[in-house]
C-alpha cells in the first residue's frame, strides 16, 4: 500500500485536532459552570463550530487528496452503493439538524429535550446519518489514506455521541429516561406502545 506519509500525517493532524475541538459540545455543562450560561455557550460555539468543524473538514479533504493506493476497486455497484449510503445518511443528518434547530449549533444549559420526529426513534439521528455518509464516502474512494480518515471519523462519532450523552444527562434530567426508551443510532424495527 502506497500513500504519502507527509500528506497523510498532515491530514491526521487536522482531523484529530478537529475531532478534539468538536468534542467541546460534550462539555457545555462544564463550561457553563466555569463561565456562566453565555460563556459556556460561547466556548462551545468557538471551539466546535469555528475551529473544530473547519479543521476536521480540511483533514478529510487532505485525506481525500493524499496520493495513496486503492484498497480495492469499487466498480459501478460499489459506487452505486456508496452514493445510496451517502444519500440515505444525508436525510437524517439534515432532518436531525432541522428538528433540533439552533441548539444543534449553539448548545446551552437551557436546551429542551427533543423527543419528536426522528428523535422519537433514535437519540442521535445526525450521528447515525453521519456514520452512513462516512461509510459511503469510504466506499466511494477506498484509498488507504481516505479509508483511515473515515475509520477515525466513524470512531469519533461513536465516542462523541457517548460524551455528549454524559453532558446531556447533566443539562436535561429527563434524558436518563429517554436513554432507556430510545436506541442510540439504529431504530427498533418495532416501536413499543406508550
Amino acid at each position: 500500500m502506497y500513500f504519502s506519509e507527509a500528506g497523510m500525517l498532515t491530514a491526521l493532524v487536522f482531523l484529530l485536532a478537529g475531532f478534539a475541538l468538536c468534542g467541546a459540545s460534550a462539555f457545555t455543562a462544564l463550561y457553563s459552570r466555569w463561565w456562566g450560561e453565555k460563556g459556556g455557550q460561547l466556548a462551545t460555539i468557538v471551539l466546535r463550530n469555528l475551529t473544530g468543524i473547519p479543521l476536521w473538514f480540511i483533514g478529510a479533504v487532505l485525506a481525500w487528496l493524499a496520493p495513496s493506493s486503492f484498497l480495492f476497486s469499487p466498480g459501478i455497484k460499489g459506487k452505486l452503493l456508496a452514493w445510496l449510503l451517502i444519500i440515505a445518511g444525508s436525510i437524517p443528518f439534515i432532518i436531525g439538524h432541522i428538528e433540533i434547530g439552533l441548539p444543534t449549533h449553539m448548545p446551552s444549559v437551557k436546551d429542551k429535550l427533543v423527543r419528536t420526529g426522528l428523535y422519537a426513534y433514535v437519540r442521535h439521528p445526525i450521528y447515525a446519518g453521519g456514520i452512513l455518509i462516512i461509510t459511503g464516502s469510504a466506499l466511494l474512494k477506498p484509498t488507504s489514506s481516505f479509508v483511515l480518515a473515515c475509520v477515525l471519523a466513524f470512531g469519533w462519532l461513536i465516542i462523541q455521541a457517548r460524551l455528549e450523552e454524559i453532558d446531556l444527562l447533566q443539562r436535561m434530567p429527563d434524558y436518563k429516561d429517554y436513554m432507556k426508551e430510545v436506541p442510540r443510532f439504529v431504530p427498533r424495527l418495532w416501536q413499543k406502545e406508550k
